[in-house]
């Protein structure tokens, strides 16, 4: 089975095993493999409706870099811009911009940008976040070291600096931008990424937790619902042109952490609904796979499956690059579709079903959730390296063939971070099968990996040059790896976890106490590396590096005889 890796921004390109239902289920979503095509499974894996404002945007976009030229490009900015005219009257004007040689002059370009359209970003204005105290009471108890609770007030902070809400245009004539109508406030991600993401907003909830900014929260997740609500599921971002495509169903899993801090079952009795929708949206249609182990059990499982096959228009001009090298129509088709399916997956579901006194629905995921378990023991899990594999589905069989039958080969054996990732909310399950030792097979299999470094965990062992391989290391995965080995049960696991935690929280301070900021990513090679690889230089702000630190202190704390520089 020839099977191609596609490298892309947010997260290497392969069958991913996820977990959902913090305490009930489990939804392991996957990716697809190189041969399947966009409208095999029904209405729902249509590819999206081009939108005619963004349609332009990438006109100007592909303009732009030819004019400009590659060095520092950000196609990213030209979809994000919104127009000062309506759109008819901005185009016109732009067909009449002179070109020599079919290129555009950069002067003339710089006045029409100047003179038809907005900054990036214009589109969302401050929100002063209420809730929002320099030093809320009870911040932080366990870190002692004056320094690294300064420096964690710092970060605190930072939380004005990222609050936004949509501006009154926006609502107003919607035409005009790919922003969408969002009617809450938010804490964006910060840099290039000037919107509210899904997967994201589970680590910035998680810090917000830490800094009691319990109503901001409950506006990201009302924000969250309103997406799901409008779309039918929770979008990539919130901009127009991610409607193609989710991100890993965390959703629920801010709701619990929500409630589990404020008690408000009100806010989770409206949740609850929406939730419910995503589930559907997960475990149907395109998204729903069954695959029959070697004992000739079927398990359902989910998969990640953008409904898209053309350049993602955020990053249209690197897509078309990269597909250049393909020969037809076909196959470059197939490779829009999977990279903005890799796009789809970054990586819980919960249900409140028995808090709300829904026995019946209570008791439907209890059964969903033991059956997910088994699913992702009969798939995923090898018992020769103590780890959840990736599987990749065979490309010679139908996109929606109803039943798989499952191969070992197809396990993928290459080792990455989120290989440990099931342990996150395995711990969860106590009736989790071989419950009593996988935690220690899993931490010898983790100590043997080669994934940590000095600075934190690299994302792979691969050296692509692709910020999701090595030695890149991502907040989000330190934090599921950390926790899943430190609410294990485990005295060993939990040592592992304070240690990964300690040179994840150092590189974070060291950087910090360099530049004054935080970072999207950071080298795990080296305390306080800057992570520079990938397609765009690196970001700062930044949400889930923010509330990861915040996290991570609030569980650990720092002695006040523990050194912060690096060792």
């Amino acid at each position: 089975m020839a099977v191609t890796k596609i490298f892309i921004p947010k997260i290497p390109f392969k069958l991913s095993h996820f977990c959902y239902l913090l305490f009930f289920s489990i939804l392991l979503l996957l990716e697809i493999s190189t041969s399947t095509a966009v409208g095999d499974c029904g209405a729902d894996s249509r590819p999206e409706p081009s939108n005619p404002l963004i349609a332009f945007l990438q006109r100007l976009q592909s303009d732009a870099l030819n004019t400009l030229g590659p060095e520092s490009f950000n196609s990213k900015l030209y979809v994000d811009l919104s127009l000062k005219h309506d759109l008819a009257f901005t185009e016109a004007a732009f067909a009449r911009l002179p070109r020599v040689n079919g290129i555009i002059p950069a002067s003339y370009l710089q006045s029409f940008l100047d003179t038809y359209l907005g900054e990036a970003g214009s589109d969302l204005v401050y929100a002063e976040p209420d809730d929002f105290e320099p030093e809320p009471e009870g911040f932080l108890p366990k870190v002692e070291n004056p320094m690294v609770r300064a420096w964690a007030l710092h970060v605190h902070s930072l939380w004005k600096n990222l609050s936004r809400k949509v501006s009154d245009d926006v609502k107003e004539r919607p035409e005009r931008h790919t922003l969408l109508p969002l009617p809450e406030p938010m804490i964006i991600a910060g840099g290039v990424f000037r919107e509210l993401y899904y997967w994201d907003s589970y680590w910035i909830v998680r810090g917000l937790m830490v800094s009691k900014m319990y109503d901001t929260a409950k506006a990201i997740v009302n924000n969250l619902l309103w997406l799901m609500d409008v779309y039918g599921h929770v979008l990539n971002g919130a901009r127009a042109y991610y409607t193609n495509r989710s991100q890993p169903p965390l959703l629920s899993s801010m709701v619990m952490e929500i409630y589990m801090k404020t008690g408000d079952l009100a806010f989770v009795n409206k949740s609850f609904p929406s939730l419910v929708k995503e589930h559907t949206f997960w475990n149907s249609g395109i998204h729903k796979v069954m695959i029959r182990d070697l004992q000739g059990h079927e398990h359902s499982l989910s998969r990640y499956f953008a409904m898209w096959n053309k350049p993602r228009p955020e990053s249209a001009t690197n897509d078309e690059e990269t597909a250049s090298k393909l020969l037809n129509s076909s196959d470059k088709e197939n490779f829009y579709l999977q990279i903005a399916s890799g796009a789809e997956t970054g990586w819980d579901f919960t249900f409140f079903a028995k808090q709300l006194g829904d026995i019946p629905t209570s008791d439907k995921f209890l059964k969903a959730s033991s059956a997910r378990l088994s699913a992702m023991y009969s798939i995923f899990w090898n018992k020769e390296m103590n780890q959840w594999l990736d599987y990749w589905l065979n490309t010679s069989n139908s996109v929606c063939e109803y039943i798989h039958q499952f191969e070992a080969r197809n396990q993928n054996d290459k080792i990455f971070a989120s290989n440990f990732i099931p342990l996150w909310t395995w711990r969860h399950n106590s009736g989790s099968v071989e419950d009593g030792t996988m935690v220690e097979r899993v931490l010898q299999s983790f100590q043997k990996s080669g994934l940590l470094y000095p600075a934190g965990i690299a994302a792979s062992l691969s050296k692509s040059g692709q910020q999701w391989d090595f030695p890149m290391g991502w907040a989000p995965l330190q934090h599921m790896i950390i926790e899943g080995f430190s609410k294990s049960g485990s005295k060993s696991a939990w040592t592992l976890a304070e240690d990964i935690a300690i040179r994840w929280i150092r590189t974070n301070y060291a950087a910090y106490n360099t530049s004054g900021k935080m970072y999207e990513k950071y080298d795990v090679e080296g305390c306080g590396k800057i992570g520079i690889e990938g397609v765009y230089k690196p970001k700062t702000g930044f949400g889930w590096s923010n509330g990861v630190v915040l996290s991570l202190l609030d569980e650990f704390g720092w002695p006040s005889d523990r050194e912060i520089a690096c060792q």
